[in-house]
């Protein structure tokens, strides 16, 4: 069952969510893109405030934002001058059959009603076309990126997605998955921001949510990969699952 008190929380974090998230790295979109020609007519599905919409515009693709919540539309129209977005959500696309080379969806399809969802992508898609979800997960090998998850709540960093997500139903080939990594510099605050973008975050009561802010800073002050620090790394483990149209 989809949580969609959680699914739609970040709106009223819009601004701190475009500004702490991760980028997509290049490597990852091109991989997910393989094979079509450039310019393609690229759907950006669960857009929020335009990540994925900026790296696909950068690769000079035609980019069509989709995205429920109100307050990311926004904040997705305010940073990508020339774009705006469009309401709908993967169980009801605002879009004509065959309309698209691709879909992608980036840090979004574990929101999705997937039955449904996989009927509607398939109808927009044009036969042969792409479908593929894109994850940024922590690289929680490196120990204090985990016990930041296990104070924060973050859930399993969308663990385990080649085998919980890797089959897109009847309309879709076998999936292929690709894997990169990257790392995103933050300072202390910053880091503490990116949290505060979390969905466990967002919807918890006032004292869960001083709590977390209270450990994270201790663990800023005093693991020994973190102390002193102005900036630090935040490693990260991109998985993307790419499917064609039949």
């Amino acid at each position: 069952m989809v949580d969609h008190t959680h699914a739609l929380s970040f709106g009223v974090a819009a601004a701190d969510y475009d500004r702490f998230r991760p980028r997509y790295p290049e490597a990852a979109l091109r991989w997910a893109l393989d094979g079509l020609t450039v310019p393609a007519r690229v759907v950006d599905l669960g857009a929020g405030t335009g990540k994925l919409t900026r790296g696909l515009l950068a690769l000079g693709h035609d980019v069509v934002p989709v995205e429920p919540d109100p307050g990311m539309r926004a904040q997705l129209d305010a940073a990508t001058p020339g774009t705006t977005a469009l309401a709908g959500s993967a169980e009801g696309l605002p879009l004509p059959d065959g309309e698209a080379d691709a879909v992608l969806v980036g840090q979004a399809y574990h929101w999705f009603d997937r039955e449904p969802a996989h009927a509607e992508i398939a109808r927009v898609l044009r036969p042969g076309g792409t479908f593929a979800p894109v994850w940024n997960t922590r690289d929680e090998r490196v120990d204090w990126v985990a016990e930041m998850s296990r104070i924060a709540h973050l859930g399993d960093n969308a663990g385990n997605v080649v085998d919980r997500y890797a089959d897109f139903g009847p309309a879709f080939e076998p999936v292929e998955v690709g894997e990169f990594t990257h790392a995103t510099t933050l300072t202390p605050d910053e880091l503490l921001g990116l949290v505060h973008t979390r969905s466990y975050w967002l919807t918890a009561p006032v004292e869960d949510r001083e709590r977390v802010d209270r450990e994270l800073r201790e663990l800023l002050a005093t693991h020994p990969q973190l102390a002193g620090r102005e900036t630090v790394e935040l490693p990260y483990h991109t998985v993307v699952l790419r499917s064609r149209r039949r």
